[in-house]
């Protein structure tokens, strides 16, 4: 091969090169932005344990999380992930924080309500505030639109779930571990430690707290899965709070506590998603 000839098949294949790395990275960028963010997934999962009652078997519990309604997320969007929910036919429905990306600056918030109180669930709808829920002032905003959408928020504060024979479980929540005020001892006062509990708590590593108490299951949100991930690498960043748990099941060491991380809906910060699809998930209980 003549000198000329390789240098020749050198330029051709550092173009070559150079133009598959663009287009790439120019695909990659409009999967990230424009693809994977509409690709809501609904997620399964099954609940076992010795504490659900046996007329619990097959009651169906939909978690949804961070919608960061106003960057990048519309009311149109909020409508089609309403209209997945109920098509699960869920008993209950769990709503963990971060309804509003900035809650000050979103002008239609009245247009929320109406559409988040078309779930239905007979059992019970619950949300607790996530770190946008508090954040800019937005708490009474918050609180007022979850009123309205008949959402019954848990603040450092206990419910019980019944069922017409009597049979029970326990559904607790605490305030936002960033801009709140938790208070286990207070929302747990009233727990009786023979029934099932589970707990929303909006951070997931607020299981490094959820651990010392009786609770068996802890829902969160707040992750968003890391909302950019790479192959053998995993999430590039996480936020605060949600560094050891990211996504998915996880069981806490030393206790007897399950924890479940939803990715969320929407996206903050930054408007992308990649290995990391946005969620609604589907629990089945089995006792």
């Amino acid at each position: 091969m003549t000198q000329k000839q390789t240098r020749r098949t050198f330029l051709k294949r550092s173009f070559s090169i150079t133009v598959g790395s663009l287009l790439a990275t120019s695909l990659g960028y409009y999967y990230a932005r424009y693809i994977e963010p509409k690709q809501l997934s609904i997620v399964h999962q099954n609940i076992s344990h010795q504490l659900i009652p046996k007329n619990f078997e097959g009651l169906k519990i939909v978690q949804f999380s961070d919608l960061h309604i106003g960057y990048n997320y519309n009311l149109k969007q909020l409508q089609n992930a309403v209209n997945k929910i109920n098509e699960e036919k869920p008993d209950i429905v769990l709503f963990t924080g971060d309804l509003i990306d900035s809650p000050m600056t979103f002008k239609d918030a009245d247009k929320i309500p109406p559409i988040l109180e078309s779930i239905q669930a007979p059992l019970g709808k619950y949300s607790i505030y996530g770190n946008h829920d508090h954040g800019g002032y937005g708490s009474n905003l918050y609180l007022e639109i979850m009123n309205k959408a008949k959402f019954t928020l848990l603040v450092n504060e206990s419910t019980v779930i019944s069922l017409p024979d009597g049979n029970q479980i326990c559904l607790v929540g605490v305030d936002d571990l960033l801009l709140g005020h938790p208070d286990y001892d207070k929302a747990l006062e009233n727990v009786p430690q023979e029934l099932f509990t589970i707990l929303l708590a909006h951070e997931p590593d607020a299981a490094h707290l959820t651990s010392k108490y009786p609770i068996h299951l802890q829902l969160s949100g707040h992750s968003h899965g890391g909302q950019v991930q790479l192959p053998f690498f995993g999430p590039l960043i996480t936020p605060p709070l949600a560094t050891t748990y990211v996504e998915g099941f996880y069981e806490v060491e030393e206790s007897n506590l399950s924890i479940y991380v939803n990715r969320g809906i929407g996206t903050t910060r930054l408007p992308f998603r990649f290995l990391s699809k946005p969620e609604i998930t589907v629990f089945h209980l089995n006792a």
